[in-house]
């Protein structure tokens, strides 16, 4: 007997995700009882989008603001017996240090592996999280630096060049945490090539022996 595959009415899924591009708290599907759930519990409001409307909370509302109504929601949701995915960052039930406790963790077990490595390749897989470029620990901090030095810039009021000295040496961080991620990557490149095995020169081609010269007399 061939079972039949039951129902699953996708549009009645909700996710409440925070939109990169805008910064805007948006929900996503749902029915109309979820959408009054939404407007009564999170304060969301109704807008048109390209596939039909959506929900988003209001403009300019503090992130604190976003993650309580967002998690408000997604429980008054779930209490009426709706499937919602609510984004972990939005989620204020979640562990407020957990992304730093992780950080703190991965930082710990890299000390661990460089004190554990027995071998180049062990010390280069390190160092590539150290100065892998984009990704690595080294641009990813320079990153947040380079952000830090404009938000305080543009805070103080100060053209470019006339920043405060404090401020300004921001700037000059910035720069040394590249010349520091270079520095690094040329050595995983060396403890790379100090793990390939060295070029051989090729054997003499099969031939005739070269007589020795004979001797004067």
């Amino acid at each position: 007997m061939n079972q039949r595959e039951p129902d699953f009415w996708v549009l009645e899924y909700i996710t409440i995700t925070k939109d990169s591009r805008t910064g805007l708290v948006v929900a996503i599907g749902g029915t109309e009882q979820a959408a009054g759930i939404l407007q009564r519990t999170g304060g969301f409001v109704s807008a048109p989008g390209p596939r039909g409307d959506y929900h988003r909370l209001p403009h300019g509302l503090p992130i604190e603001q976003q993650r309580l109504k967002a998690t408000t929601a997604s429980h008054a949701l779930l209490a009426a017996g709706h499937s919602v995915h609510l984004d972990p960052a939005l989620n204020m039930l979640a562990t407020p240090d957990g992304d730093r406790d992780a950080a703190m963790r991965y930082l710990t077990q890299l000390a661990e592996r460089a004190s554990a490595a027995e071998t180049s390749s062990a010390v280069a897989e390190v160092l590539t999280e150290v100065a892998a470029p984009v990704h690595g620990l080294l641009p990813l901090t320079r990153e947040v630096v380079v952000r830090a030095w404009i938000a305080a810039s543009d805070l103080h009021g100060a053209a470019p060049g006339e920043e405060p000295e404090p401020i300004a040496r921001l700037g000059s961080t910035a720069n040394s945490l590249s010349e520091a991620a270079r520095v690094v990557l040329h050595a995983r490149n060396h403890a790379v090539r100090r793990t390939q095995p060295p070029a051989t020169a090729p054997a003499p081609a099969p031939g005739r022996a070269q007589a020795p010269a004979s001797r004067r007399r």
